[in-house]
């Protein structure tokens, strides 16, 4: 029985030791396939998630768990790994049961920054 291959084109992991900065643009240059005007449409798509979900968790509602998964997803989606660092330690807080409060000041935090960055990138455009 003959195997049927084919060749598949897969994206590249993100760097083992990602730049100093918020956003890896690298990162975000491979998953937008180097279209800039996508770059700028995910890049202005994180800003308005990420504000509305970080003012929803800091009540920390029923939801936080799936709310900061879906942060943590959009996150490393652009190269913001900071901020889905942050959000997995969030995750885990409220996964068990201890006190959030650290790990969403520390989220809170990466996403002004990881923002703000993209902020000025966007102004730039």
């Amino acid at each position: 029985m003959p195997l049927h291959l084919e060749r598949i084109e897969w994206m590249p992991s993100p760097p083992l030791a990602p730049d100093d900065g918020p956003i890896d643009f690298e990162h975000l240059k491979c998953m937008t396939l180097g279209d800039a005007s996508l770059e700028q449409e995910v890049l202005a798509m994180f800003v308005a998630q990420s504000a509305g979900l970080v003012s929803t968790l800091a009540a920390l509602p029923s939801d936080a768990g799936a709310l900061v998964h879906t942060l943590k997803g959009s996150a490393r989606a652009i190269g913001a790994f900071a901020v889905a660092d942050a959000a997995t330690r969030l995750e885990a807080a409220i996964a068990g049961g201890s006190d959030p409060s650290d790990a969403l000041d520390e989220l809170s935090d990466a996403v002004a920054r990881a923002r703000a960055t993209i902020d000025a990138v966007l102004r730039r455009s």
